[in-house]
């Protein structure tokens, strides 16, 4: 299989497209459970995880998630690499930090991509990485 499965997450870390996905089963006290519990206290939405463990040398898991702003974005990339950081997971890598419009947190095995919702649909990475086969992102205008 070359095709990545993406993950779409809601609390609990339970998929949300009724059933017809798995759940994403982050071990605790790794560095994607703190990225998921860290993405859901600052309310992150429309919260993925695509596992790239054996498809890609870049990370172990990629989560795409949006915020309403480019402010809560902005907000969000740098509590999660103050977090990851001062749980001991290294330090992280930011792009796009500025505009906060995309903003890509590389923190070794988790690469985080956080998004305003107009410029997730447009780049639409879910889909790129699942081939077709990604849910849709709602909310988002082309």
């Amino acid at each position: 299989m070359t095709q990545a499965q993406i993950v779409p997450v809601s609390a609990g870390n339970q998929a949300t497209a009724a059933g017809a996905m798995p759940t994403v089963e982050a071990e605790p006290g790794s560095l994607l459970a703190l990225v998921l519990g860290q993405l859901e206290d600052d309310q992150a939405q429309e919260v993925v995880v695509v596992p790239l463990e054996g498809k890609s040398s870049i990370a172990d898991h990629m989560v795409i998630a949006s915020g309403r702003s480019t402010r809560q974005v902005a907000s969000i990339a740098q509590k999660l690499a103050e977090k990851v950081k001062q749980d001991g997971f290294g330090p992280v890598r930011l792009e796009g930090l500025p505009a906060a419009d995309w903003v890509l947190i590389d923190a070794g095995d988790v690469v985080v991509h956080l998004f305003r919702p107009e410029v997730r649909s447009f780049y639409n990475l879910e889909r790129m990485w699942a081939i077709g086969d990604a849910p849709a992102v709602a909310g988002g205008h082309a």
